[in-house]
């Protein structure tokens, strides 16, 4: 067992049985504190540093191995909650990806009645880099709003103008796309914070309240050809930007595949006998 935390070797034991798929860290920290967990032989009854070699047990069985990374993007129907489980009793969104048998958790959250991409992962250090206020993240949103917006009501969006109780909301990129026959609109906006239902008192500060909210993508992944309940896996490419903008890279940077000097890998020459056999197959195919 490690005895100092910030040994570079050191994991938090709760943090250990969570990347296992056991628990998730609220209940593992539970497990611990009922003395469920032993650590090389011994009981442990708080959340201490451990080497990820030590031999930890929970409930006498020994740790599985560390399952494969996933991520997932999920087109959240309005009507979910984020969480696990709901005092009200209302759908959680893990419904809609329990069919996957791999323990993941959401990478943040979205409100119960906004709809649109969630991503899931068992990746949960990526995960928390993600979601926290500090990364500032790209959330794309469609919000079906009263009224037209005016121009000086997008540029005070642009410039970072409108106060709400909390704070300023940040200078953001909003744009009018459609209009409606009752004469409302859709505007599309990208924020970088997570403050809850920042969207919907944005545009009430406005004067402009939102009938219908969607979140188009998150971190630059998208939903794009996805109907209201799909789950799809992320492409490998997807998953470099999310790791790229999790380390604070420029979004219009992340995940793009760079060699040597930086440059587009060139097109390999073709060596002059593969260049001599190609134009004799030429002249046979003549």
């Amino acid at each position: 067992m490690s005895q100092e935390h910030d040994d570079s070797n050191s994991v938090r034991l709760a943090k250990l049985i969570a990347s296992r798929g056991v628990a998730s860290r609220r209940e593992a920290e539970s497990m611990i504190a009922e003395g469920r967990v032993t650590v090389n032989g011994q009981v442990v009854l708080k959340p201490v540093g451990v080497d990820p070699k030590d031999h930890v047990k929970v409930d006498g069985r020994a740790l599985p191995t560390p399952p494969p990374t996933v991520w997932f993007v999920l087109y959240k129907p309005k009507g979910y909650i984020t969480g696990r489980e709901d005092p009200e009793g209302r759908n959680s969104v893990m419904e809609l990806v329990e069919h996957l048998q791999i323990r993941m958790e959401p990478v943040g959250r979205l409100d119960f009645d906004t709809e649109g991409a969630l991503l899931f992962t068992n990746d949960g250090e990526t995960a928390h880099k993600l979601a926290h206020p500090s990364t500032e993240v790209p959330k794309r949103y469609h919000a079906k709003v009263y009224r037209k917006p005016g121009p000086e009501k997008l540029e005070a969006i642009r410039t970072g103008k409108v106060y709400l109780e909390d704070g300023p909301v940040p200078p953001s990129k909003v744009r009018v796309i459609a209009s409606t026959d009752t004469e409302n609109s859709w505007v599309e906006i990208t924020v970088t914070e997570g403050r809850n239902r920042l969207i919907r008192r944005l545009f009430q500060q406005l004067h402009h309240p939102v009938s219908k909210l969607r979140r188009e993508s998150f971190a630059t992944i998208s939903i794009r050809g996805m109907e209201r309940g799909d789950v799809r896996p992320l492409t490998g490419e997807e998953i470099r930007r999310l790791h790229d903008l999790a380390e604070g890279k420029n979004p219009s940077k992340a995940g793009r595949v760079r060699y040597g000097t930086g440059h587009a890998r060139p097109k390999p020459k073709i060596r002059p006998q593969n260049r001599k056999a190609r134009e004799a197959k030429k002249r046979q195919m003549r």
